[in-house]
């Protein structure tokens, strides 16, 4: 009974704290953190007992697989090359530079749980980013950093078993290390993209035999990022790429004709399960604050001289950490952009400020949920039997550079977004437009084709009139798309025979599908990117329900 009343409290207190953070002007993430650490005091007496591996396969596959579902994939091949660099070329050079830098901080902890370290404190949460900014990022910055959380998670935890592995057995090969590391990604994405492919095909032989009710297919999404970690993780490759590769690919499959419904509680579902627990991950962190500092504390000499020592660490540590990510950062915008030029194309951020743009991304390189369960799964003792070196002061460091980095993003973003130019609002909005321009245009040309056949003069003419009610509805929506002045009221008020209704129901659903197919064959031809397809779909979707009258 008390792991329910702790389970209730907790999700009782994160939907507490976004009301709350109307009121207190501190990001969410931080508000739910310092909540965190006030249930966790004796007072209060909330104590939650945090295992890593059960954290890492509740929280992470799901929130990875939503992330990769939502991820414009026209904008991650666009820009691939950086989104790659950051997650993977950044990892190992923050791993080099941070794991040298605190092996001569910590000189008694040997040089391969320093790399260790490194490790776990490469990772970066996209997601603090965003309820940090606001939705005030450029697109095209939150872009990069989204893909950027995407990756390096798996490749700072990979790196992470890696260094573990040799502190416990003081062995390493660079070589050996490499091509593991490759084939452990690979392996990995290769498993979330059969995975997430054999369930669309599943999806779609139950929808071909009529079966179509939409809870076993949202109860299903929900498991297979489950599904994906687990069987990559059990076959020895990398859990969190397969969760992101079945998200990635499922988002192309959940394009299934007969899912109106399925869709839209997809969309419930995982938006109240985000929340939910992003909320709690931060929760946690709290809540495991006070039992990681007395656990650094313990059997030290001179509190008030080991805080100072300890503050410093974690102060050292980041600014290494924000300073090698700036100068990385910084030299690839300027390579990047003089070999765009060299080839005649232009730069990807012409006339912006490379120093706010690298400062952004800098700042943005918040650390998170993943990099606290890393941490957290540090061995207690070394193969030989001896206790691990400096393991919970370590996992302070850790969680320090967490707290320090939410915060100084809290502080710093704001000031650095004025400097960049943000996104052009009224440009997006006539693509948007243009392409729903398309499809409605789809939709008039179907009602047009449909043939008056009747049995008698009577219903010929009441076919008439609704094909010529609904085109005209459609002309005025067409029209309104375009910017043209609106069009003149539409419509009769007057009742018509049931006859009518089932006619005039039946051609809205005709035109509502024709103009999702409009929208599938767009997509396919690469004529628009996935967060316009979804929001285009998400109206269709509402359209057909109220139609539907669900």
């Amino acid at each position: 009974m008390q792991l329910l009343y702790t389970i209730l409290i907790m999700l009782l207190v994160v939907s507490g704290t976004r009301i709350t953070a109307q009121f207190i002007p501190l990001p969410l993430p931080l508000l739910q953190i310092v909540i965190g650490a006030l249930l966790a005091v004796p007072a209060l007496g909330l104590h939650v007992r945090l295992e890593p591996e059960l954290f890492l396969l509740l929280f992470i596959p799901p929130l990875l697989f939503v992330d990769g579902w939502r991820m414009p994939k026209g904008q991650f091949r666009e820009l691939r090359t950086p989104i790659l660099v950051l997650a993977f070329a950044l990892v190992f050079f923050t791993i080099v530079g941070a794991g040298y830098f605190i092996h001569w901080l910590l000189p008694q902890v040997p040089l391969a749980a320093c790399f260790a370290l490194a490790a776990v404190l490469s990772p970066t949460d996209a997601v603090a980013v965003s309820a940090i900014t606001h939705g005030r990022l450029p697109r095209t910055l939150n872009n990069v950093l989204q893909g950027e959380a995407l990756m390096n998670d798996a490749s700072g935890l990979v790196a992470f078993k890696f260094a573990v592995a040799a502190t416990l057995t003081g062995v390493f090969s660079l070589m050996d290390a490499s091509f593991q590391f490759v084939l452990v990604a690979a392996g990995g994405v290769l498993v979330g993209v059969v995975l997430s492919y054999c369930f669309g095909r599943l999806r779609a032989w139950m929808i071909a035999r009529g079966w179509e009710d939409p809870a076993p297919h949202v109860l299903m999404l929900l498991l297979l990022p489950f599904a994906a970690y687990v069987v990559a993780e059990h076959m020895g490759l990398s859990g969190i790429l397969s969760a992101v590769a079945a998200g990635m690919m499922q988002s192309r499959l959940d394009l299934l004709p007969k899912q109106t419904t399925t869709r839209l509680l997809n969309r419930s579902v995982w938006t109240l399960l985000e929340f939910t627990f992003n909320g709690l991950i931060f929760l946690l962190l709290g809540l495991q604050l006070p039992d990681i500092v007395n656990a650094a504390f313990n059997g030290h000499q001179g509190e008030w001289s080991f805080v100072g020592w300890a503050l410093a660490c974690v102060l050292s540590t980041y600014a290494v950490l924000m300073v090698l990510r700036f100068v990385w950062v910084y030299v690839y915008w300027r390579i990047s952009g003089a070999m765009r030029r060299w080839r005649g194309k232009p730069t990807r951020f012409a006339g912006q400020s490379r120093i706010a743009l690298s400062a952004v991304i800098t700042v943005g390189g918040v650390r998170g949920a993943v990099t606290l369960a890393g941490v957290m799964s540090l061995p207690l003792l070394l193969n030989n039997g001896q206790t691990f070196p400096e393991r919970d002061l370590l996992i302070l460091i850790a969680a320090g550079v967490i707290l320090l980095s939410l915060l100084v993003a809290s502080l710093v973003l704001p000031k650095i977004l004025p400097l960049l130019p943000q996104d052009n609002a009224e440009l997006r909005e006539r693509e948007l437009n243009r392409h729903r321009s398309q499809i409605l245009e789809s939709a008039i040309r179907c009602l047009e084709a449909v043939e008056e056949r009747a049995s008698d003069a009577n219903s010929a003419v009441a076919t008439a009139e609704v094909k010529a009610k609904l085109m005209s509805e459609y002309r005025e929506l067409l029209v309104r798309t375009q910017g043209a002045s609106e069009a003149g009221e539409v419509g009769e008020n007057s009742e018509k025979q049931y006859a009518v209704e089932e006619l005039e129901h039946r051609l809205r659903l005709d035109a509502l599908r024709t103009q999702r197919k409009e929208l599938y064959r767009m997509r396919k031809e690469n004529l628009l990117d996935d967060d316009m397809l979804m929001e285009i779909l998400r109206d269709l979707d509402i359209a057909e329900a109220r139609l539907h009258k669900i």
